[in-house]
């Protein structure tokens, strides 16, 4: 029995199907594998946005507005850039210098402190000497040596005040204002003192208070001068600016000591002062 394709078109015009059978197998069925390449489906092309049209019934597409980017936190930066390449040396290196930076604030300090102490050493043997005694009885102390010894018992502090101001000089921790009179002579006597660094003989000068004394040997002399309760209306000590000079003016007829130091500690912005008075004066034993 023939097997007949039912339903074609061969079967309706009345034609014999038997030739179309060699004709129909080779595009009916090929052996697995052997089957030619399918033509490719046409592309689809999306019509342009302008020529679409929304099903009915459906709200029409849209875009979202543009959002504008949020600003990224600091530390979502710092860490960007920290993951770059040479940042965490670069960082270290930061790190490295701070440290030692840190570590010579601290130092300078009790640096000067060991240097001041040791030059204070120095400083009162050569005071002790013939020709130290003889360059004060004339007056003509160096700038630098030794004039006379300061104590504040309050304060217990010792130390030997030289002759100037200047900066080499007050590495000493104490110096008298070239000028102003000497221990025990009318006039307002001045000294300058370090207060954070030079072993900082006035580095506690605020605690002082009217009736404090303060006493100055001489290699003649013991002479002791009082705090007073005020100077001119303002309380004893107080501030001033560092060009303000007028603390160093005489009072007419009388013996004072006036000191000064920076203020507040640790700044040079201020001055802090404080005046005392002579209240008496012991001779010493006439020097060897």
């Amino acid at each position: 029995m023939a097997c007949r394709l039912t339903g074609s078109a061969g079967l309706q015009s009345g034609l014999p199907v038997g030739w179309l059978v060699p004709v129909l197998m080779p595009l009916a069925w090929q052996p697995d594998g052997e089957a030619g390449p399918s033509p490719a489906p046409p592309p689809v092309v999306a019509p342009p946005s302008s020529q679409r049209t929304e099903p009915p019934g459906m709200p029409p597409s849209f875009t979202s507005p543009p959002v504008a980017p949020r600003p990224r936190p600091l530390g979502s930066l710092l860490g960007d850039a920290l993951r770059r390449r040479g940042a965490r040396r670069l960082v270290s290196g930061l790190v490295a210098v701070m440290a030692v930076a840190g570590v010579g604030v601290l130092a300078f300090p009790v640096a000067t402190d060991l240097y001041g102490q040791r030059l204070q050493d120095e400083l009162q043997a050569e005071y002790a000497q013939p020709a130290a005694v003889a360059a004060y009885v004339e007056r003509r102390v160096p700038v630098g040596d030794g004039l006379t010894m300061m104590r504040i018992p309050k304060l217990d502090v010792e130390v030997l005040v030289v002759e100037g101001t200047t900066t080499e000089a007050l590495r000493a921790g104490a110096g008298h204002y070239v000028g102003s009179p000497l221990p025990g002579e009318l006039g307002n006597l001045a000294i300058a003192g370090h207060r954070t660094t030079y072993d900082r003989p006035l580095h506690r000068m605020d605690e002082l208070g009217p009736g404090d004394v303060v006493e100055l040997e001489t290699p003649f002399a013991v002479h002791t001068y009082r705090a007073v309760p005020g100077v001119e209306g303002r309380g004893n000590p107080w501030v001033v600016s560092p060009t303000d000079l007028s603390v160093l003016e005489p009072e007419p007829g009388r013996s004072t000591l006036t000191l000064t130091t920076c203020h507040p500690k640790g700044s040079a912005r201020q001055r802090l002062v404080m005046r005392f008075e002579l209240v008496s004066s012991e001779p010493l034993p006439a020097p060897a």
